[in-house]
């Protein structure tokens, strides 16, 4: 008889009374937010400083301006139009906006428009980070590839060209930082360090217990790559759940749990209540999920055939109506995310170990060949709401029935064949 890790909730009862206090938590951490929002649109200007976090510059519109999204220093996150001329370099400024009623609730706790003026240029200084990006675009001659890996590494901006060039080929998920990187950084520091730590183990000190020592000094480094990268909000909420499953692994519970998963996104959206509007959050849920749902009903199946078939067909497939409930934007291209997929968990410690020893432009003339392969051309294709709704509850309903499961994804692969094959 095969022995099963305990559940992180022994009953059903306490699961659900967790979900309830967190859900009281997360009302009165909306309704202590709404009422800085109704003192917010009520003020009939603000001044604020804030990072730019992204800069367009519109010379074809009617009034040429340059559109920045700026994150303030007291946490808000919006769009202004700018009609000075500004610096490509700009970091930072002090602005004025103009609130008003327009400005919903839901808006101003994501990110919204707002008008106001850029009064001040603020100077920074070059930080250490600042240094290793500049040190990383010297290495390459090509704008696209010099706008990439500072994107890949450390969260920076994506140029449009080649944004636009990632979506075509479906791998916004692989140049944007998230759990995927991590979990590729934690697998990379815990195997090396394991080739070290064992033999050394087993001779002076066989009583220690490898996922501790080898965990913490993963979880340590994982943290000071968060800080390099300014406190990256997408990779801040990865970190936290590296840090919960290696704790829930420490106490020997169910790791691959669909309450391990509804736990860490209750918590998540506790922590960061602006995350109930963020797709890339539910998006990273949903993957995470599916991966969840393949594992469930292949426990019986090759490890190896689940890990390289099964999971990124599947995720994949089962993904397709998920994403274009939201976006329509479809390419045969796209289907080049799957192999690039595999190759993107050697190519990011590759490049950055190259980046590191001043090696960095090997690989542009590949990118280049590669950003140079698909048109810039995709077909809008999206999925009707109700059709959606359906799948999700679809999906819902397979972690307990299994025909279900068959049945979603009879659904995905026909959808996926239809998307790249009739549109």
């Amino acid at each position: 008889m095969k022995l099963t890790k305990p559940q992180i909730f022994p009953t059903l009862k306490s699961f659900w009374l967790t979900m309830g206090i967190l859900a009281v938590i997360l009302i009165a951490r909306l309704f202590y937010l709404y009422i800085g929002y109704k003192e917010f649109i009520t003020k009939p200007f603000y001044f604020t400083y804030g990072n730019v976090l992204s800069m367009e510059v519109k010379p074809n519109a009617s009034y040429p301006h340059t559109l920045l999204k700026i994150q303030s220093d007291d946490g808000l996150e919006f769009y202004l139009k700018s009609y000075k001329k500004l610096a490509d370099d700009v970091k930072k400024v002090r602005v004025q906006i103009f609130p008003d009623e327009k400005i919903s609730f839901l808006r101003y706790i994501s990110i919204f428009f707002v008008s106001g003026k850029v009064k001040e240029i603020i100077a920074k200084e070059q930080t250490f980070r600042d240094e290793i990006v500049s040190g990383i675009r010297n290495q390459h001659q090509n704008d696209n590839i010099k706008s990439l890996y500072p994107a890949m590494f450390f969260n920076t901006t994506v140029d449009k060209e080649l944004r636009d060039t990632v979506i075509v080929l479906g791998i916004s998920h692989l140049i944007a930082l998230s759990g995927f990187n991590l979990s590729i950084l934690w697998g990379v520091i815990y195997g090396v360090l394991w080739l070290l730590y064992r033999p050394l183990q087993q001779r002076y000190f066989p009583y220690r217990y490898a996922l501790f020592d080898l965990g913490l000094v993963a979880i340590v480094f994982l943290g000071i790559y968060v800080y390099m990268t300014d406190f990256s909000p997408s990779l801040i909420r990865a970190y936290l759940m590296v840090v919960m499953g290696w704790g829930i692994l420490l106490a020997g519970l169910e790791l691959v749990s669909f309450s391990f998963l509804a736990l860490v996104g209750a918590l998540l959206l506790v922590a960061f209540p602006s995350l109930i509007l963020s797709l890339s959050f539910w998006f990273s849920i949903g993957g995470v999920f599916y991966i969840f749902l393949i594992l469930h009903y292949n426990k019986e199946t090759n490890k190896h055939l689940v890990a390289w078939l099964f999971i990124p067909l599947g995720v994949f497939a089962l993904m397709q109506p998920i994403v274009h409930g939201f976006f329509g934007a479809t390419s045969v291209y796209q289907l080049l995310s799957i192999p690039l997929e595999f190759l993107y968990i050697i190519f990011y410690p590759a490049t950055m170990a190259l980046h590191l020893f001043g090696f960095g432009g090997i690989l542009d003339n590949a990118l280049l060949a590669l950003f140079a392969f698909p048109p810039q051309e995709t077909i809008e294709s999206l999925l009707p709401w109700w059709a959606l709704g359906g799948y999700i509850a679809l999906s819902l309903g397979a972690i307990k029935y299994k025909y279900l499961f068959w049945a979603l994804c009879v659904i995905a692969l026909g959808y996926s064949i239809y998307l790249f094959t009739f549109v």
